[in-house]
């Protein structure tokens, strides 16, 4: 069975620097205290998810490469922190 998603230790570390990056732009962005290394590392790489969905269904098709796929990611990531941030807020 091939893996639909190729996993090659190149691929794998350039997927791990986006979503540290866009989990480290976004938590700037949204002015939050982050979570960690490995928290925005999780919350970047789930950005680059809500990201790709938010662009498709807007019909963008923004750059491509690595710059493109942090941008698209940081939005992503920035969107999900905002979520987290009004349910996870103290009242």
């Amino acid at each position: 069975m091939v893996s639909p998603l190729p996993m090659n230790p190149g691929s794998l570390l350039s997927w791990l620097l986006v979503g540290l990056l866009a989990g480290w732009l976004a938590g700037l962005l949204t002015r939050g205290r982050g979570f960690g290394c490995l928290g925005n590392i999780a919350v970047g790489l789930l950005g680059a998810v809500v990201g790709g969905y938010l662009f498709t269904l807007l019909g963008v098709r923004g750059p491509t490469g690595f710059i493109g796929s942090v941008v698209i990611a940081c939005v992503g990531a920035a969107a999900l922190l905002v979520v987290l941030n009004l349910v996870a807020r103290p009242r």
